[in-house]
């Protein structure tokens, strides 16, 4: 996928992982530039953990996210991109706290969405089962999905500038899933 992307500040808050870094390089080569500390960014990609994680907790990050929202609010216009986990949308019987953690994230980029627009656009990309070994989700979700093999890194960047893409201008409050079909056939085995 390419997309226009010149005069467009990105920055990353949250977990630095191979897929994060694979999202920001498609955004640099797509013209974006990516900065470390960038105070007032165009384009701010939040990166939750993607693997299951044992108590972890999102609310600092979701603040610091809210505070850039604002910002991009009183200014006039900005999108905010979550990266987050799968679990946010159909809950993991085997981790049913990150998957609480999650879900509270999806809530917030729901919430955010109805508030900061129609300035500020906030998305999610739902990550399942990605990479080999696994970069996101659990080897157990590939038994439930229905292409019945991990997603690439490439698969995730693509959604992640399809959100990006300044034509994309009435798409907010959404999680679109890259899991292969997990969420879709997941219910099928109760």
């Amino acid at each position: 996928m390419r997309i226009e992307l010149q005069n467009t500040f990105v920055a990353l808050r949250g977990e630095h992982s191979p897929l994060s870094a694979a999202a920001l390089d498609a955004l640099r080569t797509n013209g974006a530039t990516v900065e470390t500390v960038a105070p007032m960014p165009d384009i701010l990609l939040v990166s939750l953990p993607l693997l299951p994680v044992v108590g972890y907790d999102p609310a600092p990050l979701l603040k610091a996210a809210r505070r850039t929202g604002d910002a991009m609010f009183a200014r006039g216009s900005g999108r905010i991109l979550f990266l987050v986990s799968a679990a946010a949308g159909m809950p993991m019987r085997r981790h049913p706290d990150f998957s609480v953690a999650m879900a509270g994230v999806l809530a917030t980029v729901r919430t955010m969405a109805m508030q900061l627009g129609p300035k500020v656009l906030v998305n999610a990309v739902g990550v399942g089962a990605v990479g080999e070994p696994l970069l996101a989700g659990d080897a157990a979700m590939l038994g439930h999905a229905s292409v019945k093999r991990p997603g690439s890194a490439a698969e995730v960047t693509d959604t992640v500038l399809f959100f990006c893409d300044p034509l994309n201008t009435y798409t907010t409050g959404q999680m679109l899933s890259v899991d292969g079909g997990w969420s879709a056939g997941y219910g099928r085995n109760f």
